[in-house]
């Protein structure tokens, strides 16, 4: 609908020069982009004035045209683009994604950019401009023609009109730039290459629709040069060069609505994705950062009714490529939303239908259908990606893509996290009824990306470990509040609890339907996005009393140890991982039964078994995740209280005993000798060890280390500081060095671990500014002031005393010994060996 808060305030292109690439010079002749994309192409000859020529003339009775946003003209690899005159000067989005490339490198559907262009004529050229929308000013503002001035359009490319259509649309021929990398766009990094070789790439195909045009292209890349090697023997080394890259690419242009849609603000407490602007237009004496969410334009058929269909219903058709057993699933987990839209007044808002298999005109191309796409490919993963108005946050499409082995993954994550709870997991593969409730999970998550919801990982942690191993609580509330968390299945339920095992798979929560009815729910009156606000906070008053109806803290930064993605139970880390290690020990039983076959061999087993590996490793995380850890609690505008409180020195006391109990000191279950045996000639220590090294590398990062201090600066001596850390691993990893007992080779390694670990923190690494947190990348605050280096000091000199003392038996004493040598050179890269250790007589 027409909004009049446009009216007041507009977009303007702002800063080109801070986020695009300077215009090109133009090329002597053709297409402007300077290197060409592609080798030349016969072309039909221009008029020596370069003037257009006559439309037959050029696009000739040879060529096939298609009708769509653009005509398109295409004979012999050369394609025409005709841009109707209605278009020139309308803003579209460029789009990249990759379809296929080499293995290893990027994966099916990977998102590569885009842009905001729009087309110009200009006398006998076209130009592509890039347009940015970074900034917000009221045009009656004196501030206006000063904004304004700041974004001037880049030019991104010209081209000649080769012809004009019968309405005055020209002519112009796309097929360099389309057949080349386009700089603005990021395909050359998602695939990892160099440049574009001309004589490699090709389009492969042009598809144009009323609302978009699709140009799939073969692109190949050079490869990158690489440095010489230091001469060897007289010999300058040289290295072997890498291969080039091929890759299909799709390039999709897409018309953006002629009225915008009215944005709704965005408030951290609840989480959409979406993008922000420079905002001149508020008087707050400062230009600042103003954030609208992704959603979709959904209007009341009956703006008067409390419940109404929507005049546009959200629809996703379902691949026809889709295995015939699986839709009836993936139907019910788009249709598993409508219930939220029932709470934001919509009645059907979002339905799922079979994609039509007999109709020519259809394609999942279009950009005026959604799709759930199922991909044959052995990527193990699912995304839910949608194509936004960079204006307004308006969600055009989305295209949720599901990747076939997908299946594989959550098999394995049922599997090492609830068989002893659900019979039917016990034999592998699951049945098709347990898989197709999988996968409907996992379609359910993706269709909430393409609704905007970003992921909440702190719901993990809103409910008690007594609530989600209550079988009539869980059956009412689901044992996480929000499908939008990676928190799988109830690991922390135990077979006496006797949940219903359809209650082990996580379900559309409470807070996910309120971020629903917030992002959705018409506000009645409102004309422009601030007459939202006071309407949208009310129905955000329920979160401050009510855990389970909060979002991730987004200035958390990733310190908060109940904001984990993969966990269940985060309120209490370290109870819920010893109840989900009960269940590991129980599935480390039924693994040979449910992997191993007659007349089959051992990669069922393998899988499994690393599988289980990967779980264990995951759960000790979350406990890990206490040290230095920071516990957050919304607080927004003038609620009372600080958001973030140190976790107690007790609680972090606690995780690192757990840790010393349950991860390094042997764990004798997880090296079963009959399963290990039959997998391999060795005894697990390489898999035990590289659990154990990544551990203890998350324990000391400098992040966390540095966390350590500021809670040391907060709480004093009330504080565990990093030298409790240390002393406390120590305490933990060298316990038979202090009793005198024999110390065997897992033990030897993980104490090797430790010395290379604590060496690594005499000299560490510049802090990062960027660490993956809940979210993605999130800033990290750089540390200067970090002593963590003295407390490391100590603590090896701590264990060269230890060396020192006697040892159980000749193996002991030449690792003592060696453990003594590599101190003295940690603390003295200069000094020598220190004498062996005395040992026993034998």
């Amino acid at each position: 609908m027409p909004i009049p808060a446009l009216t007041r305030v507009m977009a303007l292109l702002v800063a080109a020069n801070l986020c695009a690439a300077p215009p090109r010079p133009a090329a002597p002749k053709g297409e402007a982009r300077t290197p060409p994309a592609v080798a030349p192409r016969p072309e039909a000859p221009r008029s020596p004035e370069g003037e257009p020529r006559p439309f037959d003339k050029v696009v000739t009775a040879d060529f096939k045209t298609q009708e769509g946003l653009f005509r398109v003209h295409s004979h012999k690899g050369r394609h025409l683009f005709e841009i109707p005159k209605a278009e020139l000067g309308r803003e579209m989005l460029l789009i990249a994604s990759v379809k296929a490339s080499p293995a290893g490198v990027g994966y099916p559907g990977q998102g590569a950019g885009s842009i905001t262009v729009r087309w110009e004529l200009r006398e006998h050229k076209v130009l592509l401009r890039l347009c940015s929308h970074v900034a917000l000013v009221d045009p009656a503002s004196e501030l206006a023609p000063s904004v304004k001035a700041m974004g001037t359009e880049t030019i991104m490319a010209a081209f000649p009109v080769e012809t004009f259509g019968k309405d005055g649309a020209p002519v112009v021929d796309l097929t360099r730039f389309f057949s080349g990398d386009i700089g603005e766009l990021h395909v050359k990094q998602a695939v990892q290459g160099s440049m574009a070789d001309p004589g490699r790439s090709f389009i492969e195909q042009v598809r144009a629709f009323p609302e978009n045009l699709n140009i799939e292209t073969l692109l190949t890349y050079n490869p990158a040069a690489m440095p010489p090697l230091p001469g060897v023997l007289g010999h300058a080394g040289v290295l072997p060069s890498p291969p080039a890259r091929t890759a299909v690419v799709v390039y999709s242009m897409v018309r953006l609505p002629a009225t915008p849609m009215m944005p709704r603000l965005a408030d951290e407490r609840v989480g959409y994705f979406g993008q922000s602007v420079l905002d001149f237009a508020k008087e707050d004496h400062e230009a600042s950062r103003r954030a609208f969410i992704a959603r979709w334009r959904l209007e009341k058929k009956d703006p008067a009714a409390e419940r109404s269909e929507p005049v546009k219903p959200i629809v996703f058709y379902i691949d026809p490529a889709t295995p015939a057993k699986w839709v009836p699933f993936i139907k019910r987990a788009v249709e598993a939303w409508q219930p939220a839209f029932e709470a934001a007044g919509f009645l059907n808002a979002i339905q799922a239908r079979e994609a039509p298999r007999d109709d020519p005109a259809w394609s999942m191309d279009d950009a005026r259908y959604s799709c759930i796409r199922w991909i044959p490919s052995t990527t193990a993963n699912a995304m839910g990606p949608h194509v936004s108005d960079p204006r307004s946050g308006e969600i055009l499409e989305a295209k949720i893509e599901i990747y076939h082995n997908v299946l594989q993954i959550a098999s394995d994550w049922y599997f090492t996290q609830v068989a002893p709870l659900d019979p039917r997991a016990r034999t592998l593969p699951l049945p098709d009824d347990l898989m197709g409730d999988i996968l409907a999970f996992v379609v359910t998550h993706e269709v909430g990306h393409s609704l905007g919801l970003a992921h909440n990982f702190k719901a993990s942690s809103a409910y008690t470990l007594a609530q989600i191993r209550d079988k009539a609580w869980v059956k009412r509330n689901g044992h996480v509040p929000s499908i939008m968390d990676y928190s799988r299945f109830n690991y922390v339920a135990q077979p006496e609890d006797g949940l219903d095992p359809a209650d082990l798979i996580p379900r559309i929560g409470a807070y996910d339907r309120l971020a629903i009815q917030w992002g959705y729910t018409p506000v009645p009156g409102a004309a422009r996005p601030e007459d939202e606000k006071a309407f949208l906070a009310k129905l955000l008053e329920p979160q401050k009393n009510a855990p389970w109806l909060q979002f991730s803290n987004p200035r958390a930064e990733g310190t908060d140890p109940g904001d984990q993605a993969e966990a269940v139970g985060d309120i209490d880390a370290v109870k819920a991982t010893a109840l989900g290690l009960r269940n590991l020990k129980r599935v480390m039983d039924l693994l040979p039964g449910a992997t191993l076959k007659p007349g089959e061999n051992l990669d069922k087993l393998a899988r499994g078994y690393e599988a289980l590996l990967d779980q264990w490793s995951r759960e000790l995380g979350h406990v890990a995740a206490l040290v230095g850890g920071w516990t957050s609690t919304p607080r927004f505008g003038t609620d009372p209280g600080v958001q973030f409180t140190p976790v107690s020195r007790e609680r972090q006391q606690e995780a690192v005993r757990f840790l010393n109990e349950q991860l390094f000191r042997t764990p004798a279950w997880i090296l079963r000798e009959e399963i290990l045996r039959k997998l391999e000639p060795g005894s697990g220590q390489v898999q035990l060890l590289g659990v154990q090294r990544g551990l203890l590398n998350a324990l000391l990062a400098p992040s966390r280390t540095s966390r350590l201090e500021d809670q040391e600066a907060v709480l004093g001596a009330k504080a565990y500081t990093a030298a409790h850390l240390l002393a406390d691993l120590r305490k933990g990893i060298f316990s038979e060095l202090q009793t005198g007992t024999r110390v065997d080779p897992y033990r030897r390694n993980l104490q090797r671990a430790f010395l290379e670990v604590l060496a690594s923190r005499l000299a560490p690494a510049p802090a990062q500014t960027l660490v993956l947190g809940p979210q993605g990348p999130v800033r990290q605050r750089l540390n200067p002031l970090d002593d963590t280096r003295g407390a490391v000091r100590a603590e090896l000199k701590a264990i060269q005393a230890l060396c020192a003392r006697p040892a159980a038996d000749r193996a002991t004493a030449i690792h003592q010994a060696d453990l003594k040598d590599q101190i003295a050179r940690y603390l003295d890269p200069r000094a020598s060996a220190p004498a062996a250790a005395s040992a026993p007589a034998r």
